[in-house]
């Protein structure tokens, strides 16, 4: 493999890596640090867990200059994301002298002034929240050198296109730019052509949605006996685990059950307050919390290493999201493991995603000997297809759980800075028929 310190990096940034316990760069790393450090754009496909927080960051570092005001911006779609690339940022850049800022929705924005006012050289920004710096003047990008759109694609499915665009029309035309991507849609693509100059391609494991190193398998049990099958899962393994839930009531419920049965374990979901998601963050980060119990707003901004088991409650409502669930662990090239819980009424969905994996995935009904008896209309439903980026189906029950809501999602539906989608502006509904009551 190739070591850090023949892609042509400056001894301060190399100090930074070595204090991580870093030597050998990942592929995407190798690829892409010398011709950003060449000043050429670039477009990045990797799957999650691949490094390329660090690919963006190593060479931004290496070229912005201290106490020369904001010279590199990047945007990630949520405040999770954000946090994690600004402490990475932080960590390797620690011997350089460079500062970093993050502004992002849910954050008093006094907080966010005072860390501009002291000086920043990089700011991590969602779009939304860039926008209100942006038009109080707290935030100019006229010394604009360097700027990265991470996870391109979750901004696009979160309606943040327009945002991007207009935060683009304001940067220097000269800059280094960069677009990282889990998918390339045909947006993304068009976005790159029209920002970009030039970009060179890495499309490393384009299209490889196996979860390389992760164990997947998956149980289709009725939905009020996952409670004692996650129990069962979950007490042999030592690592930490995540737990997706599909809404923010499922979240609480579960969560709420694992403190009953004695588990140290956060939760994190959309309706909570900026400082309560920081708090569970922190505990699980830290390894005071053994279990995190998250909607899909966790799914991407999770980079915790030691997560041995991620656990998906309910089947999650677009098929790369199950991809990004999971690559919360194997994370940097570790092993891992991924269980699917597949209630009745999720078995077409489960089905919609299953297509997409390319390795084997365990049976886990044909190896643990248990049976299902499926009703007659649920095996006569078609799966409904995804519709602006959810499920159609709204249907709810009580019970238990609390109220299980469908698959229609736990984040909630508003963007960072409280707007209501643009999906939701444009008149896309998700109430198109109900679930079976199995």
């Amino acid at each position: 493999m190739t070591k850090f310190q023949d892609l042509g990096l400056s001894d301060d940034v190399l100090k930074g890596i070595t204090d991580q316990g870093f030597e050998d760069a990942f592929p995407i790393q190798e690829a892409v640090i010398p011709v950003l450090l060449s000043g050429r754009d670039v477009v990045g496909q990797a799957h999650t867990g691949s490094g390329k927080t660090a690919a963006f960051a190593l060479s931004m570092l290496q070229k912005i200059q201290p106490k020369q005001g904001i010279q590199g911006l990047i945007m990630a779609p949520t405040r999770e994301l954000a946090i994690q690339i600004n402490e990475e940022i932080k960590k390797f850049g620690k011997h350089t002298g460079i500062r970093t800022a993050t502004v992002y929705g849910g954050q008093g924005m006094g907080i966010q002034l005072d860390a501009l006012h002291r000086g920043a050289e990089i700011v991590v920004a969602t779009p939304g929240r860039l926008i209100d710096h942006l038009k109080r003047g707290s935030i100019e990008l006229r010394d604009i050198s360097h700027i990265v759109l991470d996870e391109a694609d979750t901004m696009l499915d979160m309606g943040f296109v327009d945002d991007i665009s207009f935060i683009l029309d304001l940067a220097p035309e000269e800059r280094v730019m960069s677009l990282f991507s889990a998918t390339m849609p045909t947006e993304i693509l068009r976005l790159s052509e029209e920002y970009l100059n030039n970009p060179k391609q890495f499309l490393l494991d384009a299209d490889d949605l196996s979860g390389e190193g992760i164990d997947q398998s998956y149980l289709v049990i009725k939905d009020r006996d996952k409670f004692k099958y996650l129990i069962d899962f979950i007490k042999p393994v030592k690592g930490q685990i995540i737990v997706f839930c599909s809404t923010k009531y499922r979240t609480r419920d579960v969560a709420k059950f694992l403190h009953q049965e004695k588990y140290n374990a956060v939760a994190i979901e959309g309706d909570m307050s900026q400082h309560r998601r920081e708090q569970s963050m922190g505990k699980f980060r830290s390894g005071k919390a053994d279990i995190l119990v998250a909607t899909d707003v966790a799914s991407r901004g999770i980079d915790v290493p030691r997560v041995e088991l991620v656990v998906n409650y309910d089947v999650p409502n677009q098929e790369m999201a199950y991809f990004h669930r999971i690559g919360r662990t194997a994370r940097a090239g570790a092993k891992g493991r991924a269980i699917t819980f597949v209630s009745y009424s999720s078995v077409g969905d489960w089905n919609l995603v299953k297509r997409q994996i390319k390795v084997p995935i365990t049976d886990l009904n044909k190896e643990m000997g248990i049976q299902i008896s499926i009703p007659d209309p649920l095996k006569r439903q078609t799966p409904s297809r995804r519709y602006g980026g959810q499920s159609r189906s709204n249907y709810s029950r009580g019970g238990r759980s609390g109220g299980y809501v469908g698959s229609r999602g736990g984040g909630n539906p508003r963007d960072d800075r409280g707007s209501r989608r643009r999906s939701d502006r444009d008149g896309n509904k998700n109430s198109y028929g109900g679930r079976s009551r199995w």
